[in-house]
């Protein structure tokens, strides 16, 4: 399929998309992965990949080992090496190509392991429990550390966004990497005791989408919005405007026909009371719902030269998404809580006299709006010279119930941002694994599965068909219940299971019983780290196999159990329900029977079984090694 989807694209306008641009290299360089203290993947086929001068022989050592090469049309070049034994015994590498040579030094052979996903995953490992112990403890010389820096690009990359380079595992060094990251690598030495190497990319917030390599976003998102994104690379309005009818349809949609943008006046507008987030405005409602889309709304009074010679409208921070209309025209469309926004807005857009700005801010989570001070609010001219805009905004807040379309430029939800910086400049570089503590962002994305799917081919045609992949199924989190309900977050943990279930090289580590129900980032990454440590290492966690009927009850039979299964704290196991065809569901009592639960039967007619269905449900099912038993859905098999 992979190879389907580059052949039509190879033949259409998404061309671009696929491929850094092509551009001789001035001099000898390396892949970015490789700086002094890497670990190398052991059993593997050593691949240093690198540019020289086109056409360039390249030569290079490790260890003792020689291997040449030649540079291509594009300078890009590759030396294998064979494969070696784990070593704690320091190498140098040599990389020659003309009067040109670069040196690598104390590189360890052993494991190394990608640890990706949103905010979980990037949650420091100085903010864990007892995490100031952990670092002060860190110190491994056999431990090594790669801290991808977060940036994106719309284009795959050779070389991160800002210098980087592996970290020998220390005090200095340990307290801002992933604290599941690092914990996961401490127990991989502890019980292989061999060098070991993790390499962490997360972006907190960050839906799969941003992850995706081009081929993959081909195949979710599509030849055309990868040529939009190709497009946006080189002319950002143009893309914007191509993009623009999405957003106005959604929002016709949403508002019975309502095109605010214009017809401004047909909103009913309020003074903005400061330029601050909308949970300090206390007089409005968005105070205590700070969550929707909102209009801003500003006047301009140009000259004509002014609207002759084109301006710049600077809107500081807007938390979470804008899309930005001057005189009806979308000129921007940005999602992040930490980006500034500036949007040239071209003669042909302006007029002497009244101009309208029009933003329509969408914040889905905590406080939105205006994130930045007054004075980041501003028109430059031509000449250079600035309007101020920090006063004389006004607002109406939209009747809109759902959150508007994402651009395929979104940082956190577009196609393949994330991958074409932060995953991109790994190039081939060998693994033993990867694992992944996202899903957060993506509750209710009703092809979740597809898009992890996409993820995982994309992370095994980079780094070894053979790259074991764990998941870390998310931990509880919300408001109690205490009767059965739907679930977005459930259904979430189903399809990380069931992902699972279908991937012989892929394994799960449930955080259903580690959350706080209160707080989406759990602070005990320890044991999340453990259970993913056991999964790297080959050892099954329970998992449920089949729930069939046996005679006036249903037997849900599970793997992975070490020992037996057991109830904390009860004679039951909570959280099990058994459900109708019709989707109705209710609490049923189940007992632990081995490695087996047994509900008995109510009476009433049951197709379904469900365990821990709830945001943030209540579980006491453990095997014998206190290993929680995954949330989870089943069908159930007749007699």
């Amino acid at each position: 399929m992979r190879r389907a989807v580059l052949a039509v694209l190879a033949a259409g306008v998404a061309t671009p998309a696929l491929s850094a641009p092509v551009s001789t290299a001035p001099s000898l360089e390396l892949g970015a992965v490789w700086s002094d203290h890497a670990v190398i993947q052991r059993d593997r086929p050593v691949v240093v990949e690198g540019r020289a001068e086109p056409g360039a022989v390249v030569s290079g050592t490790l260890g003792t080992e020689r291997a040449e090469g030649k540079a291509g049309a594009d300078g890009a070049f590759a030396l294998t090496f064979r494969p070696r034994g784990a070593s704690a015994q320091a190498v140098d590498l040599t990389v020659s190509a003309g009067a040109q040579t670069l040196r690598v030094a104390d590189l360890l052979v052993g494991d190394v392991w990608l640890c990706s996903g949103q905010s979980n995953m990037e949650f420091q490992l100085s903010r864990a429990l007892n995490g100031g112990v952990e670092v002060a403890m860190s110190a491994d010389p056999a431990l090594r550390l790669l801290q991808v820096p977060k940036t994106t690009s719309y284009l795959p990359e050779l070389e991160f966004g800002r210098p980087t380079r592996w970290a020998v595992s220390g005090p200095e060094t340990s307290g801002d990497f992933s604290a599941v990251c690092w914990f996961m690598a401490r127990e991989l030495r502890r019980a292989r005791g061999v060098p070991i190497g993790a390499v962490h990319a997360s972006w907190g917030g960050s839906k799969v989408t941003p992850w995706l390599d081009p081929e993959a976003g081909a195949e979710i998102g599509g030849a055309k919005d990868m040529a939009l994104l190709a497009l946006f690379a080189r002319d950002k309005l143009a893309a914007v405007t191509q993009f623009t009818p999405r957003w106005t349809t959604w929002y016709s949609g949403e508002t019975g026909g309502s095109t605010p943008w214009t017809k401004p006046d047909a909103l009913q507008w309020q003074p903005v009371p400061s330029i601050r987030g909308w949970q300090a405005w206390d007089t409005t409602a968005l105070a205590a719902k700070p969550t929707g889309t909102v209009w801003m709304r500003r006047q301009v009074t140009l000259t004509p030269a002014q609207a002759k010679a084109g301006v710049t409208l600077a809107l500081g921070v807007l938390d979470d998404m804008d899309m930005t209309f001057v005189n009806g025209q979308a000129v921007g469309n940005t999602f992040g809580w930490d980006e500034e926004r500036s949007y040239p807005v071209p003669p042909k857009l302006l007029k002497p006299g009244t101009n309208e700005i029009m933003v329509a801010v969408t914040n889905t989570y905590g406080n939105g709006g205006f994130a930045s001070a007054p004075d980041r609010l501003f028109l430059t001219q031509a000449s250079g010279e600035t309007v101020p805009l920090g006063e004389g905004w006004r607002f109406a807040i939209a009747q809109t119930k759902t959150y508007p379309p994402r651009a395929p430029w979104d940082a956190n939800a577009g196609i393949g941002l994330m991958h074409n910086r932060m995953i991109a400049p790994l190039g081939h570089f060998a693994m033993d694994g990867a694992v992944w503590y996202q899903g957060e962002s993506d509750v209710d994305t009703a092809d979740y599965a597809r898009r992890m799917k996409a993820l995982i081919a994309g992370w095994r045609a980079r780094f070894g068909q053979d790259l074991k992949v764990g998941i870390v199924q998310l931990a509880n989190y919300g408001p109690a219940t205490d009767r059965p309900v739907e679930s977005g977050w459930a259904r979430t943990r189903d399809v990380q299971r069931r992902i699972v279930a279908e991937d012989p090289k892929a394994f799960l580590a449930t955080a259903i019983d580690l959350g706080e129900r209160t707080d989406i980032h759990p602070a005990n990454k320890l044991l999340v780290a453990q259970r993913l440590a056991m999964g790297a290492q080959g050892k099954a966690l329970p998992m449920p196999v089949a729930a069939r009927a046996q005679g006036n009850a249903v037997r849900v039979s599970f793997s992975g159990v070490e020992g037996e299964l057991h109830a904390w704290s009860s004679d039951t196991a909570n959280g099990f329900e058994l459900c109708d065809a019709g989707g109705a569901c209710r609490f049923a009592p189940a007992r632990v029977d081995g490695d087996a639960v047994v509900i008995a039967s109510d009476g009433k007619p049951a197709t379904r079984v469900r365990y821990g269905w709830a945001d943030s449900p209540v579980v006491n099912l453990f095997d014998g090694r206190a290993q929680a038993v995954p949330g989870f859905e089943l069908a159930i098999t007749p007699n």
